[in-house]
């Protein structure tokens, strides 16, 4: 597990490899790791989730920090970018090589209700979400999911998930 400060070490190392390579890099994160690095909301993650550029140079320089930091091999992984859509974001942390941004706290809320994964964190990380917000019904909740998603990509299972919040 990838607690807050390891996480940003690892960042660092990775501006450090890039910067070696001569490339400079961009990644914007997700999941668990903004919900354990920027809110404070958990207090580890068991990756770093994120959609990078350039992809090859960043696996690259992602390969030499895991042997260097003794991580596995897909400790940073671009396995979410199935689910990304267009979103805003903002920058977290602005390196000489690397430039990390996150995206802002609806389209995060927007993608854990959509992926509604009972025997994760996704509940937790959804009523961290909706607390910080000061959302006040699942409609709102639906009203964001549909600014991001369209209405065929919202399961019932996310309904489900998002009206059950709410009844707890």
């Amino acid at each position: 597990m990838l607690q807050k400060q390891d996480i940003e070490t690892h960042l660092k190392h990775l501006n450090d490899e890039l910067l070696r390579m001569g490339v400079k890099g961009e990644l914007c994160l997700y999941g668990g790791t903004v919900m354990c690095l920027v809110y404070n909301a958990r207090p580890s993650t068991k990756d770093v989730d994120a959609v990078f550029i350039p992809t090859q140079e960043m696996r690259k320089a992602a390969k030499k920090v895991a042997e260097a930091d003794g991580l596995p091999e897909d400790w940073m992984n671009d396995a979410v970018k199935g689910f990304v859509v267009e979103h805003p974001k903002r920058i977290f942390m602005d390196l000489p090589n690397l430039k990390v941004y996150v995206p802002e706290p609806d389209y995060l809320l927007a993608m854990k209700a959509l992926a509604a994964r009972l025997d994760g964190t996704d509940r937790d990380d959804l009523r961290f979400l909706i607390g910080k917000m000061g959302l006040k019904s699942a409609g709102q909740i639906f009203d964001i999911l549909r600014k991001y998603y369209p209405n065929e990509q919202i399961k019932p299972a996310t309904q489900y998930f998002v009206e059950e919040i709410f009844q707890s």
